[in-house]
């Protein structure tokens, strides 16, 4: 391939401001959905039974599709080594390895639906990247949070564990609270507002107990939403701070009129 070709073929496979580029990225997202529906279709049995030829010869293009264009990315890259390890390089390699696969050693056809994660390209098609500065907000937020949603976790395990005992002390197997794995169980249907109804209390006791899990469960949902709601607001507040990263430790929580790293002493770019 010569270095012309390559270049024209590096600005439609790897560049998404190029209409070619974009329209490339769009037909693959495409053929993308379209290898999920026909992984799905092959899982119901009347469909396969009646259109498992069409099925098959369809899914055979699309990983002609993905291995030619798997193929062309390594070369046209100048590391080759680089795209192959590379997150879409290690997912575009798995998402053509299970239909070759499975004629040597019938592996589930259903791991095709590996190619789901592919989507992710559509951040480059839409230029979404500047809305992962607001998921990195809230990852911030959540592991500032992590310490009061640790307790708040804690407490309620220590609380499901002795609402079951009590539970299985009260109720007994007669009404299915057979031992206190099975009470904890319940506990935890209950006080999530699950209640999938498998076991009920019969006696008064039990009912007022289950009464009250109900209500807390309510409580409950609400703990954790706040804790991270306001740890958000603070997130947000100090968003310009956090956002300087350095490119040394990869610390972060430097000033504006920060020079050099507080942590490593390396110069703030």
């Amino acid at each position: 391939m010569n270095a012309k070709l390559k270049d024209k073929a590096y600005d439609i496979i790897f560049e998404a401001d190029t209409n070619a580029g974009r329209n490339f990225d769009v037909g693959l997202l495409i053929v993308i959905v379209l290898s999920i529906i026909i992984v799905m279709l092959e899982s119901v049995p009347s469909i396969k039974k009646d259109y498992e030829s069409l099925l098959k010869a369809t899914e055979w293009v699309i990983t002609g599709i993905f291995t030619l264009e798997y193929l062309t990315r390594i070369l046209i890259v100048k590391k080759p080594l680089k795209y192959i390890f590379s997150f879409f390089g290690i997912i575009d390699l798995l998402s053509i390895m299970p239909t070759f696969l499975s004629l040597f050693i019938g592996v589930n056809h259903g791991l095709t639906v590996i190619r789901a994660l592919r989507l992710l390209r559509i951040f480059r098609v839409l230029h979404l990247p500047k809305y992962l500065n607001e998921s990195r907000t809230i990852a911030l937020a959540l592991v500032k949070s992590r310490h009061k949603i640790s307790v708040f976790f804690f407490t309620i395990v220590v609380l499901v564990l002795i609402i079951g005992t009590i539970m299985y002390l009260v109720e007994g197997e007669k009404s299915g609270f057979t031992s206190i794995p099975q009470s904890v169980y319940w506990a935890i249907v209950t006080i999530t507002t699950v209640g999938y109804g498998d076991i009920a209390p019969v006696t008064v006791m039990g009912k007022v107990i289950a009464s009250f899990m109900m209500i807390i469960g309510y409580a409950i949902i609400a703990v954790p939403t706040g804790i991270i709601t306001a740890q958000l607001t603070n997130t947000k507040e100090d968003d310009d701070l956090a956002a300087r990263v350095c490119q040394n430790c990869f610390n972060e929580g430097h000033t504006d009129d920060a020079i050099y790293c507080k942590h490593c002493g390396g110069i703030l770019d």
